[in-house]
């Protein structure tokens, strides 16, 4: 007897709730730094919300909601004594100067604060799905240092965090499922068990394009990446490339938010007045290693899946930009990540910026 079709319930962007829970923390003040220097390279706060209802219908699978808080930093002179930096990040940077570029023309932090949610396809069964990804809650705190010679720029992410019931999936999801009328999750006893995580990324990136026609009106520019990561979280190799083309381009080091050094994080010229806007296609590709939402828990039993050893997305999208705020909407198609998986994941993402 056919299995008779499911009703999707109606769906919020679940972990939107943290992004609110969060939006204090963008208001402290910034540091003692010059007019000068905050006038050329200011700091920049960061909102971004991912969802797969942005993907379309039947797409509630894999990663199925994020929100991210970032706090950019102006550029800086060194990570240890620079008054543009809050003390207790100077005081973190002493214990961290293996991860810290040097003689670069420009410099900058990035701290962010991130949860991400993992689900099976099937809400509605409270059991284990043994042939579907593990239900996955993580909570991840991570800072970035960026560097930048003329067109290339170094960027290293030190990762630290927790997956299991610490991270507070189940309740943020069903609670912003109950302000809209959506059904519980019901198979999140079935979760990753708490564990910590601590991982390195490092990417490389390379722009072409003529920047500073860019600046002025109609231009173009082409990003290529190349890194990888390591720790419990994930453990890949990855390349890519991003295009853009619009009317005033930044002179940044992309528009994708997934990226590390992308949307409004890397050390960038001065700040256009004015509209502008620009297109965007991106890639990736990686050779995964590990990654603990699908392989499970590092130390003990857990759920998990046959995941596949290379993985990647393309997405697309739109920026818009006016005076100190940014808006960027993405989408991305993935491949599948495990076997099994009986579609190609697919989600969006939208991005709001403003600099202070």
């Amino acid at each position: 007897m056919p299995t008779p079709a499911r009703t999707r319930p109606p769906r919020a962007p679940t972990a939107t709730l943290l992004l609110f829970l969060l939006f204090p923390a963008a208001a402290i003040a910034a540091p003692q730094c010059s007019s000068s220097r905050l006038s050329e390279t200011p700091p920049a706060v960061n909102f971004r919300v991912d969802n797969d209802l942005l993907g379309g219908e039947n797409q509630d699978q894999g990663y199925t909601n994020g929100a991210v808080i970032t706090l950019v930093s102006p550029n800086l002179a060194d990570y240890t004594d620079d008054p543009c930096l809050p003390r207790p990040a100077r005081w973190i940077n002493r214990y961290l100067e293996r991860l810290q570029p040097g003689g670069f023309e420009q410099q900058n932090m990035v701290f962010s604060l991130s949860q991400k949610l993992y689900t099976p396809t099937d809400y509605s069964r409270a059991d284990l799905i043994p042939d579907d990804r593990p239900y996955a809650a993580i909570l991840m705190v991570s800072f970035g240092y960026n560097a930048r010679n003329g067109d290339s720029l170094r960027t290293t992410q030190l990762q630290l965090g927790v997956v299991g019931p610490l991270a507070l999936g189940k309740q943020v999801q069903n609670a912003v499922h109950h302000v809209f009328d959506g059904e519980d999750f019901r198979g999140w006893d079935n979760q990753l068990e708490n564990e910590p995580l601590v991982g390195v990324v490092h990417e490389r990136m390379r722009r072409w394009g003529d920047s500073e026609g860019n600046a002025g009106g109609w231009g173009w520019d082409a990003i290529a990446h190349w890194g990888g990561a390591l720790g419990n979280r994930a453990t890949y190799a990855n390349t890519g490339m991003e295009v853009r083309w619009g009317w005033r381009l930044p002179d940044d080091f992309g528009s994708t938010p997934l990226r590390p050094a992308g949307e409004n994080t890397a050390p960038s010229g001065a700040r256009l007045a004015g509209w502008s806007w620009h297109l965007f296609a991106t890639s990736d590709v990686r050779v995964v290693a590990r990654d603990i939402t699908l392989d499970g828990n590092t130390f003990r039993d857990s759920h998990s899946v046959d995941r596949k050893p290379v993985v990647g997305e393309v997405g697309y999208g739109l920026a818009v930009t006016r005076g100190r705020w940014k808006f960027a909407l993405a989408r991305y198609h993935g491949a599948r990540e495990f076997e099994g998986q009986e579609e190609r994941p697919v989600f969006g993402s939208f991005t709001i910026s403003r600099m202070l």
